[in-house]
């Protein structure tokens, strides 16, 4: 192996795509259990890696030599094999925190602090906010002195970092804490990438709280190391770029709507444009049911018929790059909201009401009648959700219109 991610539980990683971008060059994940490790450092068989949870302080003892930052922040996340053999530590993670502070407005300086966590992430972040002034940084953790029991003594904290994995792909939906706990937070920090907004960021968001992910940290910190990896200066509008092609093909693209507005034909349309797979929740219903939708509904009533779509919405919600075809009622419920979120861009489908299908097996919506009422009470939860509205015409100019403007 030349170049790759040493780690315990990597899962969907990010990073090669990083480095190949970057770098060009072949870019490996290697899970490790704690025993392996030092075998593996031992046998120096790479030209560089980087570390992440739980190893970048325990891969410290096996290094020949680590540079001064490194050291003063007390961890290591890109290890580098030198000409004559030896290994190097160096920390990444610092010029990647640093990038995530400022291109998020985050101001530290004078203000106090606190930070989630306490392994080798956390320490970066000490010194990130150190190094930006903070009046105060207090580092919460299960024991210590300062813990998520006693979190509300930090009620006057203005600036968050999560450091954990609590929220992390694939137990989406925790959080490592309720922010109303925290009630003078103008910033909300989380290191986790996947998915792009936890349950953390979701919550800041909705208390109008700014909120930043870790891509931005994780591809920032992939530049510096590919430098060293290559040992030449890579350009920063390189990092731009990456960036933003991550954001755009992990993004998923989901489609909300009234029932007939054509959210599954133009779903087909765009997966056959973009390469995307089209991910269906009615589908997933009735995959799991067994029966189609409408008897769903009819056998065992609409509330069942809700909560199956409630599961179907979090399994889905927590894949990337995919396009999502909702049924027209997930918008009737709340808890939907965030699971579709946190990955994805909610489009919504817009179509007269006047010119919306009625054909097919529709138990909600089967007469006229019904289907005006249902229009009037769910046009303005489309409204609330959507991160983008569509007139929908036909489903090939509605998917024409949807790529020109997430173009």
């Amino acid at each position: 192996m030349e170049f790759g991610l040493l780690g315990e539980k990597l899962g969907h990683s990010f990073s090669p795509a990083i480095h190949k971008a970057l770098g060009g060059y072949d870019y490996r994940l290697t899970e490790l259990a704690p025993g392996e490790l030092r075998g593996f450092l031992e046998r120096r068989d790479f030209r560089g890696v980087n570390v992440t949870i739980p190893y970048k302080q325990a891969v410290m003892p096996f290094l020949d030599e680590i540079t001064e930052q490194a050291r003063a922040i007390g961890a290591v996340n890109t290890v580098l094999r030198l000409p004559d053999g030896r290994l190097r530590g160096d920390n990444t993670d610092y010029y990647g925190l640093m990038t995530l502070l400022d291109r998020a407005g985050f101001r530290p300086e004078g203000k106090k602090c606190l930070v989630l966590g306490s392994g080798g992430a956390s320490r970066t972040a000490v010194a990130c906010l150190r190094d930006r002034k903070a009046r105060e940084v207090i580092v919460i953790s299960r024991k210590g002195e300062h813990t998520y029991r006693d979190l509300e003594r930090h009620g006057d904290a203005e600036l968050l970092i999560n450091t954990t994995p609590v929220g992390m792909y694939p137990h989406n939906g925790e959080s490592p804490v309720d922010l109303n706990r925290l009630p003078s937070l103008e910033g909300v920090a989380d290191l986790i990438y996947n998915p792009a907004r936890t349950a953390l960021m979701l919550q800041a968001e909705r208390k109008g709280i700014p909120a930043a992910g870790g891509l931005i940290m994780l591809v920032a910190q992939g530049r510096a190391a590919a430098e060293l990896f290559l040992g030449k200066r890579i350009d920063p509008a390189e990092e731009e770029k990456v960036l933003r092609s991550l954001e755009r093909e992990t993004e998923n693209w989901i489609l909300i709507g009234m029932p007939g507005c054509g959210k599954s034909t133009v779903g087909r349309i765009l997966a056959e444009r973009s390469g995307r797979e089209l991910v269906d929740t009615d589908g997933m219903i009735e995959e799991e049911a067994g029966i189609p939708c409408g008897e769903v509904i009819r056998r065992f009533g609409e509330e069942a018929f809700r909560r199956m779509e409630t599961r179907a919405a979090e399994r889905a919600g927590k894949e990337s790059g995919k396009i999502i075809a909702t049924g027209g009622g997930i918008v009737t419920r709340e808890e939907n909201r965030d699971p579709l979120r946190q990955n994805g861009r909610l489009i919504h489908l817009d179509r007269p009401l006047e010119s919306l299908a009625t054909d097919g097996d529709r138990p909600l919506s089967a007469s006229a009648e019904a289907l005006q009422a249902l229009y009037r009470k769910r046009q303005p939860l489309y409204a609330a959700w959507r991160d983008l509205r569509i007139e929908s015409g036909s489903p090939e100019e509605a998917a024409d219109r949807i790529l020109e403007a997430l173009k």
